[in-house]
């Protein structure tokens, strides 16, 4: 994923971001045929008036139907409003009817989504939870965190931190265009409908960066470098070699051949008399105005209420109480520990030198990199089969969704980190991907792939997303639901499963792991000491480069990250130790009854969970295990 765990983009409710489904049909079997058609149906946008009427029409029928049913009723309701709101999700999540869309990001619908928001809280409020079952009050619980979580986030106006280096409409047009279905000329349609309005979605977007720099609120300076070449790089002279026109290139033979060269034609001309325009404008704006005022300082807390910002941006990431000091030592503690791994594992491939030396060893010796990148890709591809092969020895259950792996787009490649998951849909008819950069193969080291495969692929993040996306009986907001902390944490969590799955052979790639594992402890001392303490961007790097092996372009790649998205960072290794921890509980109160595929499959269970919901459900497990077999 992007690296997995982005921050939202909308003042929309949380569940948003995540879901569709199977409570619809749900809903229908409890008689809440009032409002029913609106929350089922596909297609064309419903209006907010139609919106208000059925949250209002649900509200009103406290006490005159069963609870989970209005329950559920409101989970598919506000579903079915995040999918309209949010077209680019929908995609993504194979809901119908939405292709063809981009969301409305004017001032008007702006304003209107921060009062929607109160809708659902209302109907929230109103119902008995003495009369839900178990599963049922723990939705209820998520839902109505997330829906504290982003009346809280209003109060911080992300709106205007809309484009950067690693995300942005340079960056979301062309990843919508490639996900998006190709099996018919309706889906062709779409395709040409979304390229067509483009020139309005980039409008409104140049409308927010105006307003963000007129106040102030842009992303510093220096994370900006790149951004004019990514959008460039969308309008080459020739339009059929933009990634833009990809899927015209290759159209799918189910399309009756007599319509290809029409549709390889209205292509070029949305491209040529809307679209190219469109990004050239944004270009002007991004090198004459943006990018030299932008703000020159990287700290969150330099921003309006930032002190404020970064704290509940922290909270929101990890799921806990921890204060950015909190997150800042315990990452000391954890790089300090890690180290002394390292000390242990240098010696014993008999490398004389000090660490620092060893970094520098693995950076540069040629025997570590790989010399072209279809070589890279079929490495890592043979990893993840090999993964694929031992799984059934630590998981019960396995997903039906396949996935693959692909490179990184050159239009983002020199900018993006080493690798990332997109979350595929059985819906959408379309695999996971596990995206690996194969820019400047001298900064890609062979004794970071096994770590790298098992965190994006498996059983990191496709494993986990793949079956949450499976669950049956489960609302949308949590089958499609990111916790940064949940799924971060057990990526990283995954990392330490190699030898269990017969990966690390090689001391390297041991060491592969050890450094993928303090890289993220060194996130949350550069992340805090960036945001939090003051700690300059050279500072993080220097700090970055003497605790890493990774290489110097991919560590500056990472820290301009971590300015721009403050407090993602931070996830990753606050959720895998409470999740390591759990399972040391596990072990210790189970003994020779501990089975760890039944504690995967446990974890994994219900969907990503915030951790302080997760460690309570997960004691009550161990306890319920550890009593005595009837």
């Amino acid at each position: 994923m992007p690296e997995p765990g982005l921050p939202v983009r909308l003042p929309l409710p949380a569940i948003c971001d995540t879901l569709r489904g199977m409570l619809l049909r749900s809903c229908l079997s409890l008689g809440l045929i009032g409002w029913i058609g609106l929350a089922c149906s596909a297609g064309e946008p419903v209006t907010p008036p139609e919106f208000d009427r059925a949250f209002a029409e649900l509200q009103s029928l406290q006490g005159r139907t069963n609870e989970t049913g209005r329950l559920r009723g409101l989970f598919a309701l506000q579903w079915r409003y995040a999918m309209i709101e949010n077209p680019e999700a929908a995609t993504g999540y194979g809901y119908p009817g939405q292709n063809e869309r981009w969301t409305d990001l004017s001032p008007a619908a702006e304003a209107r989504r921060r009062t929607e928001l109160a809708r659902p809280e209302r109907v929230l409020a109103g119902i008995d939870r003495s009369a839900l079952g178990a599963d049922d009050l723990l939705w209820a619980e998520l839902f109505q965190r997330l829906l504290a979580l982003d009346r809280e986030g209003l109060r911080f106006p992300s709106e205007y931190l809309r484009l950067n280096q690693m995300e942005g409409v340079q960056r979301e047009v062309p990843d919508l265009i490639a996900m998006m279905p190709t099996a018919k000329a309706a889906d062709y349609a779409a395709i040409l409908a979304r390229l067509r309005s483009v020139p309005v979605l980039v409008r409104q977007n140049l409308a927010l960066l105006r307003e963000g720099l007129a106040k102030g609120i842009t992303p510093p300076r220096i994370t900006l470098r790149d951004v004019p070449a990514q959008v460039l790089s969308l309008v080459p002279p020739d339009p059929t070699e933009s990634a833009l026109y990809r899927p015209f290139q290759e159209i799918s033979p189910t399309v009756p051949s007599t319509e290809h060269a029409v549709l390889r034609a209205a292509a070029r001309a949305a491209l040529t008399n809307g679209v190219y325009a469109a990004f050239q404008e944004l270009h002007r704006f991004l090198v004459d105005e943006y990018v030299p005022r932008a703000r020159e300082g990287i700290a969150c807390r330099d921003l309006p209420d930032g002190a404020a910002w970064y704290a509940f941006n922290a909270r929101r990431q990890t799921t806990t109480d921890l204060t950015p000091a909190q997150i800042h030592a315990l990452g000391l503690s954890e790089v300090k520990r890690i180290r002394a791994e390292m000390e242990r594992l240098k010696a014993e491939v008999g490398f004389t030198g000090d660490l620092p030396a060893f970094f520098q060893h693995l950076r540069t010796e040629p025997r570590f990199f790989h010399e072209s990148g279809t070589a890279l890709l079929a490495g890592y591809r043979d990893i993840a089969k090999r993964i694929d092969l031992e799984l059934p020895r630590l998981f019960g259950k396995l997903p039906r969704l396949p996935y693959g792996v692909i490179a990184i787009p050159g239009y983002s490649e020199r900018s993006q980190t080493t690798g990332y998951y997109q979350p595929g849909s059985l819906e959408a008819g379309r695999p996971g991907a596990f995206y690996a950069n194969t820019y400047d193969l001298r900064m890609r080291p062979k004794w970071e792939m096994e770590a790298l495969t098992l965190h994006e692929a498996v059983p990191g993040h496709h494993l986990q997303i793949a079956l949450a996306q499976e669950l049956e009986g489960v609302p949308e907001f949590q089958r499609f639901g990111h916790v940064t902390a949940f799924v971060e944490g057990w990526g990283l969590y995954s990392e330490s499963l190699g030898s269990a799955l017969g990966l690390y052979r090689d001391p390297y790639s041991k060491f592969g792991q050890l450094t993928y594992e303090i890289w993220r402890a060194i996130r949350l001392v550069v992340d805090t000491g960036m945001h939090d303490l003051g700690w300059s961007r050279q500072q993080a790097i220097d700090y970055f480069q003497a605790n890493a092996g990774k290489t110097e372009h991919d560590i500056t790649v990472e820290v301009d990250r971590y300015i721009v998205w403050p407090g993602q960072a931070l996830a990753y290794k606050v959720g895998e130790l409470r999740i390591q921890a759990l399972r040391r509980e596990a072990e210790q109160a189970l003994g020779g009854r501990f089975d760890v595929r039944r504690f995967h499959d446990e974890l994994l269970g219900h969907g990503p969970l915030p951790l302080n919901v997760l460690e309570p459900r997960l004691r009550s497990w161990i306890q319920a295990q550890a009593l005595p077999e009837k």
